[in-house]
């Protein structure tokens, strides 16, 4: 009897095991020989470079400028560490032997040429999303890169999370391919396809996954927090769609503060390449979703945020307001009538009210260049502050600039960027 049930468990996991291979087997396309750079049309290059934009390549494929799409840049995950491919036309380790059929389907399905499966930290969810045209002209506009042999390192997953053939099962649960038509609405198709937006604005599952039901929820994504971009969202100032589309177009909005982070190479390196159109467009997608207002309303939500906070402000004789006082006030203080976008109003900014204090610590640690944000204007870093008075500075903005709860522990939360941020001067 023990016999015939081990021997049947034996003959069940070899079942599994056989129909796990026939789900997870994709054929290998053959190599081709690189296109020539004449192989394409001018017209067709730049309309790649547009789309590569918008689908925000570059960013996410470099980590040394002088080296783009050339792969290497990690990115932390819960599973272990993954590391950005090189997507240049070189033969060897790059993609200058895909054809447009291995390039589309990696894009499209997530396989790749040899038929192994891709993570879906790329975010090919997305991709799936995006019209054949738009792969062809991105395809036209990688290809005719610069070729470079610079092999990124190995991906430092977990096992059995290292393992390509069990992405099948993933995409069984979780991958639904295209859900969405390029010409039922434009900015949708940008901010879901090409954009991929919610990959970052959404939080995951255990396995990785965008919970379904939390799109644009907000959450922490490779150490930079993503705040909630639908009606869930803290911003005590409603979103109007020029002050989206200024924060889309300009990297500024006078009611919500400055692309910094992580988003200031989506607005500065990825979207200043899309059309004043194409912004618009995802201006009125994100304004749809926010259960935003008018101009009028935004003022006068403005305004009474402000004369709040510096009426609680003036009451306040704590250690962080005079840090305050000291450090920022100069730059940061504005009126209630007429803020600026130059001096970013803190009881506005979404660091300051969101439920993840990391954006406010990173910023206020490691400033901002005048390459993010306000092109040309520069926030100095305060890294050289000792962990209780950056405590004390925190507690004062939540306490007095917003209506939103304490943040929990915020002394491990600031030792946790010194640590990260001390490894990547490593």
């Amino acid at each position: 009897m023990i016999k015939r049930i081990l021997v049947g468990i034996i003959g069940l996991s070899i079942l599994t095991f056989v129909i796990l291979i026939m789900l997870a087997w994709e054929e290998e396309i053959e190599p081709q020989s690189p296109p020539s750079a004449n192989a394409f049309s001018q017209e067709k290059i730049d309309r790649g470079r547009v789309v590569a934009g918008i689908a925000n390549c570059q960013s996410c494929h470099t980590i040394n400028p002088d080296q783009p799409y050339a792969g290497g840049l990690a990115f932390k995950t819960d599973f272990g560490t993954l590391y950005s491919t090189n997507i240049t036309p070189d033969e060897n380790v790059g993609i200058g032997k895909w054809s447009q059929e291995a390039f589309n389907r990696a894009m499209q399905e997530g396989v790749s040429r040899d038929g192994s499966h891709l993570f879906p930290a790329f975010p090919y969810t997305h991709y799936a999303n995006v019209s054949n045209q738009d792969l062809e002209n991105l395809y036209a506009y990688i290809m005719t890169r610069e070729a470079i042999s610079t092999s990124p390192p190995d991906n430092t997953l977990l096992f059995p999370f290292n393992i390509r053939m069990l992405q099948a099962g993933w995409k069984l649960l979780f991958f639904k391919g295209a859900t969405i038509e390029e010409d039922a609405d434009r900015g949708k198709y940008l901010a879901e396809g090409l954009g991929h937006c919610s990959a970052c604005h959404t939080p995951r599952n255990l396995l990785g996954a965008e919970v379904q039901g939390k799109n644009y929820d907000g959450t922490l994504t490779n150490n930079w927090y993503a705040p909630s971009l639908n009606v869930n969202h803290n911003a005590p100032v409603s979103w109007t769609k020029d002050e989206l589309y200024l924060y889309l177009r300009k990297g500024v909005s006078v009611y919500h503060g400055v692309a910094a982070g992580s988003m200031s190479a989506v607005v500065h390196q990825g979207l200043a390449e899309a059309s004043d159109e194409d912004i618009r467009s995802l201006a009125d997608y994100f304004y749809s979703i926010s259960g935003s207002g008018d101009a009028t309303q935004a003022s006068k939500q403005a305004a009474s945020a402000i004369r709040v906070a510096q009426e609680r402000s003036a009451n306040s004789s704590s250690r962080g307001e005079a840090l305050f006082a000291y450090a920022c006030a100069s730059c940061h203080f504005n009126t209630p009538d007429r803020p600026s976008s130059l001096r970013p109003e803190l009881s506005l900014n979404s660091a300051v009210t969101a439920d993840d204090p990391t954006n406010l610590i990173r910023f206020t640690m490691e400033g901002i260049s005048d390459e993010a944000g306000i092109q040309g204007t520069v926030m100095p870093g305060f890294s050289n502050w000792n962990n209780q008075d950056l405590i004390a500075l925190f507690e004062f903005l939540r306490e007095t600039y917003t209506d939103r709860p304490p943040w929990d522990d915020l002394e491990s939360r600031i030792q946790a960027i010194r640590k990260s941020t001390d490894q990547v001067k490593e």
